[in-house]
């Protein structure tokens, strides 16, 4: 699902994006409810960038990634958490592109995750190529998601991954 964002493009930089677990519901711009096998998800795009609910027999987690006022941590590279009986796993980069490369590679995302059922873009007011898009599956019981975060007057482009999933239990 592709929306046009009727807002002003609040990021600035992608270092000003934080990650943090256990957000209540901020208020969203464009939304998109999901079932995937049993777990329900929304995807929520915001005036600073995305948050995800999943809700599951085990329990709930939210992830939110944005600027958020009065935090001060960075965007990290990579997370490994348990929450109850999931494991949670993040992973985050940030690729610097030309102009031409960002674009280009704006413009292909958009169009895969517009086109997906379980997708959502948007695109901020004064560029085509400031985005946030949000995708999310469901494979061998674990739910994915994966995020995109454009900004184009840096030619940045940063990308996320979660799976959250039950915890296995160790052979040893």
């Amino acid at each position: 699902m592709l929306r046009t964002l009727t807002t002003s493009y609040t990021d600035t930089r992608a270092a000003d994006l934080v990650w943090a677990l256990g957000h209540e519901p901020l208020p969203a711009l464009a939304t998109l409810d999901l079932e995937l096998s049993g777990a329900k998800m929304e995807l929520r795009l915001l005036g600073a960038s995305h948050q995800v609910i999943l809700e599951e027999q085990r329990g709930t987690c939210s992830e939110t990634v944005a600027c958020l006022p009065g935090t001060s941590t960075s965007l990290p590279l990579g997370v490994a958490k348990r929450l109850g009986e999931w494991e949670y796993e993040f992973a985050a980069c940030v690729e610097t592109l030309s102009p031409g490369q960002f674009a280009g590679r704006a413009q292909e995302l958009i169009a895969l995750v517009s086109e997906h059922p379980y997708g959502l873009a948007g695109v901020f007011p004064g560029s085509p190529h400031a985005f946030t898009a949000m995708l999310a599956q469901r494979h061998e019981g674990h739910v994915h998601w994966r995020t995109w975060h454009a900004y184009p007057q840096d030619g940045e482009l940063v990308a996320t991954r979660t799976r959250v999933g039950v915890r296995v239990a160790s052979p040893c």
